[in-house]
């Protein structure tokens, strides 16, 4: 009577049986092939170094468990919005005390300072003059600046933030599929979201990468409503759509998404009016992109042709391979299952797939192989996923796959991401930031030296430093030492070398209440001969010297006080 109970359960079950084996074997296959990561941040060949496949095993098959737990409520289905939120939202928390540990977070830093402290005219008017701003767009900065402003300036305000934006996003497919497709369909495209590993990683930066994943959703979203509402829509998609442009360059070859939405929806309704609600829309945003540009013309031309010159050739050096991406720090199943969508929507003839697969065959035909890049699009990777899911007819298998991927990423990123970088160097300056807020001084001098074998300018520390501490920054960058011309012009981290110290750092400490920081790239660095005589006058002093043997650049902190 046992043996028939059991072929009958397994019978029953058998897809969720499959599954649970199939992803087991999976993750363990790429634990054992560690080696062919080559993501420059969080490699699994770096991040799992000392860890035993045991360990590994029981936490793949315990993450399953509470997968498949999870797949047999149904309070995910019954409050979808709030719980895609809130549970996003609560796992990014964990990361807010991961450390800035790239340092293009110093130039959305510095930006965003400018505005805390001379205002939105001084930045509107010297945005890419007086504010240096490289590559970027000014929204984002613009934004992080108001927060500053009006709030504090806390990094934890703007994690929240942008924990909020995430949260947000995967909402907005959870919004965005139930519409397009289905309630399930969204459903599990937002579960698959939070089944990025690589993403959590990102989420708690002062970056961008987030915040262009958000606005581009959010455009595709309203302007969706746009069509089937009209009326203040329009100008919300309008204005949207405007916010999109100016957030982040690569955002542009995606935003065509929108036209090819406007058309395939118009062929599937007989309402008249579609084709002035989508052009009216389009049209307005255009209106106001440009004057915008008209504003800064010169520079955006500056950028742009820089963009051609220097950062789309660079992308060739400075990538990741698309194993390590869609595979390591993607999750597999969220790849695997975009791939069976391909199939999916051939064999219904669904021209909603094409505002899905387009922006993924941009990345794939021009050969976007750096994964902080490609974040913009993780959304409809996930809702190519969530396509794909649809060829299991039961529904349940469907739904414990995409909790596998979110479970399984969860537990990567929070067991084993957060761990290995809070051994990096970088999180010294984090340390150092706190430790200057616990002393009796209200101003901080800060020194960079020079660097033997320099990958990047450490001046660009100071103001990571200052993101981290509530104290008053004093730094006298002095340039002159560093790469070559032709170096200089070929790294990949070039900006920092074309570091511009910003005004508010040039006022001088009150020397009765000061602290001295010195900021050195290699432990226990000789103190050049000038600096000797100042940290006499100092009692004591902090060192701040966790290391890695992973990144040649390195960041070391002395702290000198009474």
């Amino acid at each position: 009577m046992v043996a028939p109970h059991i072929h009958g359960l397994f019978k029953k079950n058998r897809h969720i049986v499959i599954s649970f084996a199939f992803i087991l074997l999976i993750y363990l296959a790429l634990f054992a092939l560690k080696a062919l990561d080559d993501n420059r941040l969080v490699s699994w060949q770096w991040a799992f170094e000392g860890v035993s496949a045991t360990y590994i095993f029981l936490g793949i098959l315990a993450g399953l468990f509470i997968a498949l737990v999870l797949s047999k409520t149904s309070f995910l289905e019954r409050h979808a919005v709030f719980s895609l939120f809130v549970l996003s939202f609560a796992i990014s928390s964990f990361f807010w005390q991961e450390q800035e540990v790239i340092v293009d977070a110093s130039r959305y830093f510095t930006q965003a300072k400018h505005l805390e402290i001379y205002g939105i005219g001084y930045f509107v008017r010297e945005w890419g003059r007086d504010i240096s701003a490289w590559t970027d767009m000014p929204l984002i900065p613009f934004i992080y600046g108001l927060i500053f402003r009006f709030l504090g300036e806390s990094r934890i305000y703007i994690q929240i933030f942008t924990a909020f934006l995430f949260s947000s996003t995967v909402v907005l497919i959870y919004l965005t599929g139930r519409r397009l497709w289905d309630e399930r369909f969204g459903l599990y495209a937002g579960m698959l979201l939070m089944g990025i590993p690589y993403l959590y990683s990102q989420v708690p930066l002062m970056l961008v990468d987030t915040a262009s994943m958000f606005f581009l959703m959010l455009s595709i979203f309203v302007f969706i409503k746009a069509l089937d509402r009209g009326g203040i829509m329009i100008l919300v998609s309008a204005i949207v759509t405007a916010l999109a442009i100016f957030t982040k360059y690569s955002l542009w070859p995606l935003l065509p998404v929108l036209p090819v939405i406007f058309f395939i929806l118009r062929s599937e309704t007989e309402n008249s009016v579609f084709l002035y609600r989508g052009f009216s829309a389009l049209l307005l945003a255009g209106i106001l992109a440009v004057f915008v540009f008209i504003y800064k013309f010169n520079f955006f031309c500056e950028q742009l042709g820089f963009l051609l010159a220097y950062q789309i050739p660079g992308l060739k050096n400075w990538g990741e391979s698309f194993i390590s991406s869609f595979f390591f720090q993607i999750s597999p199943l969220i790849t695997l299952a975009a791939l069976c969508s391909v199939y999916a929507a051939v064999r219904k003839k669904d021209k909603k797939y094409l505002l899905i697969i387009l922006p993924l065959l941009f990345i794939i035909i021009f050969q976007v192989q750096r994964i902080r890049y490609t974040v913009v699009i993780f959304p409809m990777l996930c809702m190519a996923a969530s396509y794909g899911l649809s060829c299991f007819k039961n529904s349940e298998t469907s739904k414990f796959i995409s909790l596998s991927a979110a479970v399984l990423s969860v537990m990567l990123a929070v067991f084993v991401y957060l761990p290995f970088m809070g051994k990096l160097s970088a999180v010294n300056l984090k340390a150092a930031g706190r430790f200057l807020d616990t002393l009796e001084v209200s101003d901080v001098e800060v020194i960079t030296t020079p660097l033997k074998d320099p990958v990047l300018n450490p001046a660009v520390a100071a103001p990571l430093l200052d993101l981290f501490t509530g104290k008053n920054i004093h730094y006298d960058y002095i340039p002159g030492f560093g790469l070559g011309k032709k170096e200089t012009e070929e790294s990949s981290l070039r900006f920092t070398w074309e570091y511009k110290n910003p005004g508010y750092y040039a006022i001088k400490p009150r020397e009765e209440k000061t602290a001295l920081v010195i900021i050195a790239g290699e432990r226990a660095a000789p103190v050049p001969e000038g600096l000797q005589q100042k940290i006499k006058r100092f009692h004591q002093s902090k060192v701040f010297d966790r290391s890695d043997d992973i990144f040649r650049h390195k960041t070391f902190v002395t702290i000198y006080f009474d």
